[in-house]
């Protein structure tokens, strides 16, 4: 199919489902989606952050939707796929966004603890990702993108279960890119590295530290914008990112096996 050069990144007409949406690299996400023309549904467990990520998409004339979601809950999952094209008629795009992490020394790790990382990280881009899938499928195709994080391409003191858990992002990313190529549907990966989300700058406050010299270790010398996440996840999205496919991109400001500054330059 030839590529529509002038307008890539219309999305009129599509609708994109978010999970994790209500804040930070979601809600960036969600809004950037509905200035280029889609519909929105949002999901995830707080209910007050994602109304008013919807309020936002609507000031942009687009449809927003709310589905309350635990992303762990295989069910929870499956009735939100189920709910949008129940509203919408499609799904065309999935970002699989929802995760988080926590740090505990080595010996205090559980088995529960190792599980819930997996269950809402890992777990829930398989469950989420086969039930859209298939709606895709009904309507000719689309796009997955998954959320990882630089926590799988290097080690993260304290925190082993959600780094094995992202690096299993990525290799389930290329896995499902080869199995639903017959479908149209494209899988692509984003893995971010330091961003100035809200639980990033609260934890940096309390512990009175700058964001942008705490998350500033890589080549650009700052932490990242939800915003700077936001547009990769578009592109993988749209026409332009036609020919990209089971790759995952790493948005941490330098290569992501970079860990020291470079000399001043004259």
């Amino acid at each position: 199919m030839p590529l529509d050069l002038a307008t890539p990144f219309d999305f009129s007409g599509k609708v994109v489902l978010i999970t994790g949406g209500g804040t930070g690299i979601g809600r960036a996400t969600a809004l950037l989606f509905a200035r280029h023309g889609a519909d929105v549904v949002v999901a995830g467990r707080k209910i007050d952050p994602l109304e008013e990520t919807a309020r936002q998409v609507r000031e942009f004339g687009r449809a927003a939707t709310v589905v309350p979601t635990d992303v762990k809950d295989e069910a929870a999952c499956e009735a939100l796929v189920a709910a949008t094209v129940a509203t919408y008629g499609r799904l065309d795009f999935l970002v699989n966004n929802a995760g988080g992490s926590r740090a505990k020394t080595w010996r205090t790790w559980t088995m529960k603890d190792f599980d819930d990382m997996l269950s809402l990280n890992l777990r829930s881009v398989w469950v989420l990702s086969r039930a859209a899938a298939a709606a895709m499928h009904e309507t000719g195709g689309g796009a997955i993108v998954n959320i990882s994080s630089g926590a799988a391409m290097f080690p993260v003191p304290h925190s082993a279960p959600y780094g094995a858990a992202k690096a299993g992002v990525q290799n389930l990313t290329a896995v499902m890119a080869v199995d639903l190529g017959s479908w149209n549907i494209r899988v692509n990966c984003i893995a971010p590295g330091t961003i100035k989300s809200e639980g990033f700058v609260n934890a940096m406050e309390r512990m009175n530290l700058v964001p942008d010299e705490a998350g500033g270790n890589n080549p650009v010398g700052r932490a990242g914008l939800c915003e700077e996440i936001a547009w990769p996840i578009l592109f993988c999205c749209s026409p332009a990112a036609g020919f990209i496919n089971g790759e995952t991109i790493y948005a941490g400001g330098g290569p992501a096996n970079w860990h020291g500054r470079s000399p001043q330059l004259d």
